[in-house]
């Protein structure tokens, strides 16, 4: 039982699944789904789309230059059955396995190391350019907060952050709230938020 990859995306492809195209020149084709088919009748290029394996090897996602995958390619040559050959080579291939998952995690590692930083460096831009758009407080409220600030010793940045926090929990989604008031079986009375739908 041999498991092919698919020619399109390079997904393995099991026997009896998929579909295979035998073209002219003798040349035959397997693909894993008639998603990839499709794609390859209608001549699109596979490094160009981002679901390929293809695509992810040529943007550096994927391990190209590894000992281990060289173990992979496909060999036609007869070998004539041995039992310990057989036993030996299902151990290595389970070895080959792990290494190249660990090679992978630490290839995987690299590729991602410094992302939290780029992506913060994104956000502070975003941030820097929008700036119009962020919650603002009106100038009573800022007086306010001031006085308070006096009062009580504390810093106003830090009311001015807690304020907005606050502000920002208290959005109403759809329309004004009402309070409904729910009566219990034993007599005493709850308070309860409705969201008015009108």
């Amino acid at each position: 039982m041999r498991i092919e990859d698919c020619c399109y995306c390079g997904r393995p492809t099991y026997p009896s699944k998929g579909i295979t195209f035998n073209r002219l020149d003798g040349k035959s084709f397997r693909f894993c789904r008639s998603k990839c088919h499709a794609n390859f009748k209608k001549k699109r290029n596979p490094r160009k789309l981002k679901w390929t394996k293809a695509y992810r090897r040529n943007a550096g996602k994927e391990m190209v230059v590894d000992s281990t995958l060289l173990f992979n390619a496909r060999r036609n040559e007869p070998v004539r059955y041995n039992r310990e050959l057989v036993a030996k080579t299902l151990v290595a291939m389970q070895r080959i396995s792990e290494i190249r998952s660990r090679r992978e995690r630490v290839f995987y590692k690299k590729r991602m190391a410094g992302r939290r930083e780029r992506e913060l460096a994104t956000a502070r831009k975003l941030v820097a350019e929008n700036q119009h758009l962020l919650p603002r407080m009106r100038g009573s409220e800022k007086r306010r907060l001031a006085e308070l600030a006096a009062e009580q010793g504390v810093d106003v940045d830090e009311l001015e952050a807690e304020h907005l926090q606050t502000a920002k929990n208290d959005v109403k989604l759809f329309g004004g709230e009402k309070r409904r008031l729910k009566v219990r079986t034993d007599g005493s009375l709850e308070e309860e938020n409705a969201m008015d739908m009108d």
